[in-house]
């Protein structure tokens, strides 16, 4: 059974083949640009690799909700030219396939859950902290969506004593996403954040605020893993700075797993997302 996936992020759309299992066998980056360019590398990419589904995750916000007008757009991206692009409309004109739409960040949560670190456990967050912050919550082996889609990037944090640094969200005076992805880093140092040295200060203003992060999806989600991915959590001292932290703040309020096993890097690393599309895939041609 060949399966397809899309990665599609905000910098580089990824496809790619593979088997039910999330193995993949063969891929392709492609970078983000405008629709008209991408979408013909993407469509050419599964007509000389033809599939049997395709898992597609997209970056967003997007539609879900399958009785909501603008289902399978994006739609109020700041992203130029992406903005109501009605994406899964697009591929449904160019393939006959089964075809499954969601988050980016939810099909790397399904991922992790399925054949990650998460898979031994009903219950998940994947939070990718990079360009920007996502997360994506398994809930009894489902990926939740409500309404819509969560976005827990922009969950209200608590501003640090000291921090006086203006929150880099164009919406919000205040959020995790503003204060600790990697644009906002790069603006706090004036360096990319794989050039600022592990012991810069910076680090622990981070770490504080995933933590009060991590506080709040336990008590609002109460998951069995919190899995923390992207550009910034490269950064390996950011674990165990996090873990303190989150120890602290949550203050015995509520019994949680061993902290080495419930703050966590993802399994697949940077496949997560990508092995969740084709296993989102395999959930498609079943459905």
């Amino acid at each position: 059974m060949l399966l397809g996936a899309i990665e599609a992020g905000g910098t580089k759309f990824v496809c790619a083949t593979g088997d039910e299992n999330g193995q993949v066998s063969d891929r392709i980056s492609i970078p983000t640009t405008t629709p008209a360019e991408t979408m013909v590398a993407v469509d050419d990419y599964f007509t000389s690799h033809p599939v049997e589904a395709i898992g597609i995750g997209s970056f967003g916000p997007i539609g879900v909700n399958p009785s909501d007008p603008k289902y399978g757009y994006i739609t109020t991206t700041p992203k130029p030219g992406w903005g109501d692009f009605n994406f899964l409309g697009h591929l449904k004109q160019k393939f006959d396939l089964p075809l499954y739409w969601t988050t980016d960040v939810n099909e790397a949560a399904y991922g992790e859950a399925a054949i990650g670190i998460a898979k031994d456990v009903p219950n998940s967050i994947y939070m990718t902290i990079g360009t920007g912050v996502g997360a994506g919550v398994i809930s009894n082996n489902h990926i939740f969506n409500g309404r819509t889609h969560t976005e827990l990037g922009h969950m209200r944090i608590n501003r640090l004593l000291g921090d006086d640094f203006e929150c880099n969200c164009p919406y919000h005076d205040v959020c995790l996403e503003g204060f600790a992805a990697g644009p906002a880093i790069g603006k706090r140092t004036g360096k990319a954040g794989k050039d600022v040295a592990p012991d810069n200060p910076v680090w622990s203003l981070v770490a504080d605020y995933i933590a009060q992060a991590c506080v709040n999806l336990t008590v609002a989600f109460a998951p069995d893993k919190i899995i923390l991915n992207g550009g910034v959590m490269k950064q390996k001292q950011l674990f165990p700075l996090i873990r303190q932290k989150f120890a602290t703040y949550l203050n015995g309020y509520e019994e949680v797993p061993t902290l080495n096993d419930y703050i966590v890097p993802a399994g697949l690393g940077d496949n997560s997302g990508i092995a969740g599309g084709l296993l989102l895939a395999k959930l498609a041609l079943n459905h």
